[in-house]
């Protein structure tokens, strides 16, 4: 009893409001086939009409793109509806996340927002659907929201009923089982200048297998393998991820390969405020994927949804003819490649708890109602100032049927610079079923790869 109580004041000080049993009951799952879609999304389109009815989005690839080929725009006789700016910002002040509006103060009228119609493209895999209203009933967060138990494949809590359900909903979302391709990450100056650092990812999603279950993949949620391809200073690095699903009882195991040095080392700092590589110190560890790792310094709250103008459907930034000096430019993107939508996102707050060190105090998240993925976040520095802006343009992936992110920016407000990763054109589309083994991403493996 003791424990149990223990165990509740725990999740009140996080700022959850339920019990920390998260499960549903019966009732509430079955909803998932009715007014909400399999996901946990509203079903229907919003009383203005400016939202569409979910119809099971783009589960079927357009008719011109080819197996094997790089995703080509399903809509490409879209025009942009209206454009936001600075100067008429005020008429969609409601439908801008903070972060926005002060991108659209800051450096308009070279940042400007082109919005278009709304698609509500995120599909999955129909096992995965299935899987969906399987964790609802039994999925649970860990004592103190460190981890989760009794789900597997995807998003645990289709039916949030905190902060820290919502967030790990994006953590654990479903990217496939397994993945290969290559794309180039840039931090541009401030006049747009550049110089690309090309790495090749191979992940496998250890808990998003077919058949898998909490027992069978101890503790973790994927594995990945970067090996930096250019520029030849850096060429040969490889970096090996082992990523946990409690990370406080077990931390994530990184390993670094310098190829200066023809030594492979533990990482035991690759985590929470680190510096991500490569990165020039205007992106966080923790800030990969838009957010990943422990929850645990930072109280969770979900706020609630909002319509919300957001980057949707970036197929345009996904374009095959499209090469990163047609995307970068200074302070921020070429925004003429943007597109943004209306959609309803959950609304996700994290305060950073007390005694703890991380470089944001506050941050706020932005997630999509249809896939679980974080379309926009805000972080706050110590004074509470507006720090950093970052985005996620995202697609609907082909030959698995997948919405993910095509390429991120975490905006610097302060430096009047910017962290761009995902400009993978010009590269070969993205493989999902490369064939990979768990026992090819150990340590041993990494070690033999560099020496060949």
């Amino acid at each position: 009893m003791r424990n149990r109580f223990i165990a509740a004041i725990a999740v009140a000080v996080m700022g959850a409001s339920s019990p920390l049993l998260a499960k549903v009951t019966q009732a509430e799952a079955a909803r998932l086939n009715n007014e909400l879609t399999p996901v946990g999304a509203e079903r229907a389109g919003n009383a203005a009409g400016t939202i569409p009815a979910w119809d099971g989005g783009l589960a079927t690839p357009p008719a011109n793109w080819r197996e094997g080929s790089v995703e080509t725009n399903p809509f490409p006789g879209d025009d942009a509806l209206y454009v936001v700016t600075g100067d008429n910002l005020d008429l969609y002040r409601d439908k801008l996340s903070d972060g926005h509006i002060r991108m659209l103060e800051q450096y308009g009228p070279a940042f400007f927002m082109p919005v278009y119609e709304t698609r509500r493209t995120a599909a999955f895999p129909e096992h995965v659907y299935e899987k969906f209203r399987q964790n609802a009933l039994t999925a649970e967060l860990l004592d103190n929201g460190n981890g989760v138990r009794d789900t597997i494949m995807t998003s645990p809590f289709p039916i949030p009923k905190n902060g820290l359900e919502a967030i790990w909903n994006h953590i654990l979302r479903y990217r496939g089982e397994e993945v290969s391709f290559r794309s180039a990450s840039a931090t541009p100056q401030e006049d747009g200048s550049f110089n690309p650092v090309v790495n090749h990812y191979d992940y496998f999603f250890a808990y998003s297998q077919v058949g898998a279950d909490l027992a069978d993949i101890d503790n973790k949620i994927f594995y990945l393998k970067t090996e930096t391809i250019a520029p030849t200073t850096l060429a040969g690095t490889i970096t090996l991820v082992h990523e946990t699903l409690d990370q406080v009882r077990s931390p994530r195991l990184a390993w670094r390969y310098d190829a200066g040095s023809r030594r492979l080392r533990r990482s035991p700092n690759l985590a929470y405020e680190t510096d991500l590589p490569n990165s020039s110190s205007l992106r966080s560890v923790d800030q990969k994927d838009m957010y990943n790792g422990a929850p645990n310094q930072y109280d969770w709250e979900l706020k609630g949804k909002r319509e919300l103008l957001v980057p949707y459907n970036g197929y345009k930034l996904h374009d095959s003819s499209v090469r990163p000096e047609d995307v970068i430019r200074p302070n921020h993107i070429n925004q003429t490649l943007a597109r943004y939508e209306l959609h309803r996102v959950w609304v996700v707050e994290a305060k950073r708890r007390t005694g703890i060190g991380h470089i944001y105090e506050r941050r706020v998240f932005y997630i999509d109602e249809d896939s679980w993925q974080i379309l926009v976040s805000e972080e706050y520095n110590e004074k509470g100032e507006l720090w950093r802006v970052s985005e996620a343009h995202n697609i609907s992936y082909y030959s698995e049927p997948v919405f993910w992110t095509t390429m991120e920016m975490t905006y610097d407000l302060k430096a009047n610079r910017y962290y761009i990763d995902g400009l993978d054109n010009g590269y070969p589309a993205y493989d999902f079923a490369p064939g990979y083994r768990g026992n090819e991403f150990t340590a041993s493996a990494a070690r033999r790869a560099a020496r060949r």
